[in-house]
């Protein structure tokens, strides 16, 4: 079976087939060799439970397989966990975290669903253990084909009787004591002969019953629109990339702007950057509703309507590989979050920052998003291996969300097993949703109020957040220097820090710890890179088990550190 995903005449194909995974939870145990762990000990906490939606109070760490092909059928799609999730969206509503994604799981099981088989979900109470919820919808809703052929009736164009449809990205929040989705409808026909990819188009619906899949639908919010006029969506040659839309309607995040109060949708992907529409609160529709043609004769004209452009990662292209934007608001900054390149391997996360929810947005070297000055750092994630494992590749496209009753942030996105691992050329196509910690990490040394988000490089397992002294970094690690290289898995090198506080093996220098706020300062001489340090799982080891780990970065070093404790 192959489906593809297009993102406006990109293709990328994904022939799917069948493989392994094993559902359950391992005790945090201790590790007896590098392969192993580091045998940290650590007791009892509020920790996850055992598979279902309750957590137990006993600390333990998933065992299911990262290859969960044994088990993608839909016959046993309630021990799926975090399988088959791409593009997800989390929010926190009555009691659970709900996650809605793309349509997208291996072998299109998901579609055999009886009921909301698009858009499909999952609720957890800890953030480790993930059960199945239906989506919002079984069919695309009518107004979608009626928007499409009023468009292109207005067009001159004939109608589409039968749309080939995409459902893509959808993002939730809490509004009103409702949850609130916008959701993605992708046609997948050319506008006509010789033309460009037709249009996507964003929705939104609410629901106040949404574990048993119960959404009443709210109707059409926008559309991908064009600066080029009406009549200016024919395709001069398949190598031209200068597409047609200005703004492709796509991968939204909502956000509820804490200083303003205001409410605001950020859109838009590939093409020319994102764009900001303010939100009525109550009805979720644009605030200049209607927003007109979804066609200009020039950019401001489009602009004024369909949303101002906050930041594209190269000025004057109208392909510019980025997409995604997820923005949250934190301790006096707008952090713009956004996916770097395709979407099978390549796929990294960078992040930027703004005072103001319209920008201008700038990276931690004060580079200008907003003005489309080039590559942004620092990098959230990116492809990686440590030893004993296959690694992951295709780790962006992620939701940024607060704990609930906590001080955590969280990064979620999928990751993707790179191909033919374990013989299976279709191995790619297998998604597993990441769910990790962020830490907020200075830009350098000298500039300890000035932080920057990095994902840690474990996923999250709910291991207790006890006390890190001095020696207990004394050791082995594995180190990577996660730098951007395109398509391509960084993967790890030896580290000791030796206990007199110098150290070798991937850096060569010196260390030093704050312990009480638990940065680890690396010093090789040329370079002084702050990382923050955790206790997270070591999910490469076997067993599983609880290890140390960091994440950091440094403004002018153009890359991120990740490490992990295995002795």
């Amino acid at each position: 079976m192959t489906f593809f995903l297009k993102k406006n005449d990109m293709r990328f194909e994904m022939r799917l087939a069948k493989a392994l995974i094993l559902a359950g939870a391992l005790v945090v145990a201790a590790c007896e060799d590098p392969s192993q762990g580091t045998g940290i000990q650590v007791g009892p906490g509020t920790g996850s439970g055992t598979g279902g939606d309750e957590p137990t109070g006993e600390v333990k760490i998933p065992d299911y397989a990262d290859d969960y092909s044994a088990i993608a059928g839909w016959g046993d799609h309630n021990k799926w966990n975090l399988a088959n999730v791409h593009d997800p969206s989390i929010a926190y509503y009555d009691g659970y975290y709900y996650m809605y994604c793309t349509d997208a799981s291996y072998g299109n099981e998901h579609l055999k669903a009886s009921t909301g088989r698009h858009f499909p979900g999952k609720r957890s109470k800890d953030l480790v253990n993930w059960t199945y919820v239906p989506g919002p919808m079984n069919d695309a809703p009518a107004w979608v084909k009626d928007s499409l052929n009023t468009i292109r009736a207005r067009m001159n164009l004939e109608p589409i009787a039968n749309p080939n449809y995409g459902y893509w990205a959808p993002v939730i929040r809490e509004v009103n004591g409702k949850l609130r989705m916008y959701y993605c409808i992708v046609i997948d026909n050319l506008i006509g002969t010789g033309g460009w990819g037709e249009r996507a188009f964003i929705g939104m619906c609410e629901s106040t019953d949404p574990a048993n899949g119960k959404w009443e639908d709210k109707g059409y919010v926008v559309c991908s629109s064009s600066d080029k006029g009406r009549d200016g969506w024919k395709r001069p040659d398949p190598n031209n990339w200068d597409g047609y839309f200005y703004y492709n309607a796509i991968d939204p995040t909502y956000l509820v702007d804490d200083p303003s109060g205001k409410h605001y949708l950020i859109y838009g992907s590939w093409h020319s950057g994102f764009a900001l529409l303010e939100i009525d609160p109550e009805s979720g529709m644009p605030v200049n509703a209607p927003l007109g043609e979804p066609w200009a004769d020039s950019v401001e004209d489009l602009t004024a309507r369909y949303g101002i452009r906050v930041g594209t990662r190269t000025a004057g292209s109208r392909w510019q590989g980025s997409e995604a934007p997820e923005v949250i608001y934190k301790d006096g900054y707008y952090y713009l979050f956004m996916a770097y390149d395709g979407l099978d391997v390549p796929y990294n996360t960078r992040v930027v920052r703004s005072e103001k929810i319209e920008g201008p947005y700038y990276d931690i070297t004060g580079r200008n998003f907003t003005n489309g000055r080039g590559d942004c750092y620092p990098i959230v994630t990116h492809p990686y291996r440590f030893n004993y494992s296959h690694g992951w590749v295709g780790i962006a496209h992620c939701c940024v969300f607060p704990e609930r009753n906590g001080d955590s942030w969280f990064y979620s996105s999928q990751g993707r097993l790179p191909a033919n691992v374990g013989g299976n050329a279709y191995s790619n196509a297998i998604m597993m949703g990441h769910v990790r910690r962020l830490v907020w990490c200075p830009a350098s040394p000298d500039e300890p109020d000035n932080l920057w988000p990095i994902a840690l490089p474990e996923r999250y397992a709910a291991v207790p957040d006890t006390e890190i002294k001095k020696e207990d970094l004394v050791g082995s690690w594995e180190h990577i220097d996660l730098a951007y290289k395109y398509a391509t898995q960084q993967t790890s090198k030896e580290l000791i820090l030796k206990e007199d506080g110098t150290m070798v093996g991937a850096l060569k220098g010196t260390w030093t710890y704050d312990a009480a706020k638990k940065w680890l300062t690396f010093d090789t001489g040329s370079k002084k890179v702050v990382v923050c340090v955790e206790r997270e799982a070591d999910w490469e080891a076997t067993p599983r088990c609880a290890t140390i780990v960091y994440a950091g970065t440094e403004k002018s070093l153009n890359s991120t550190w990740w490490g992990k404790k295995v002795q």
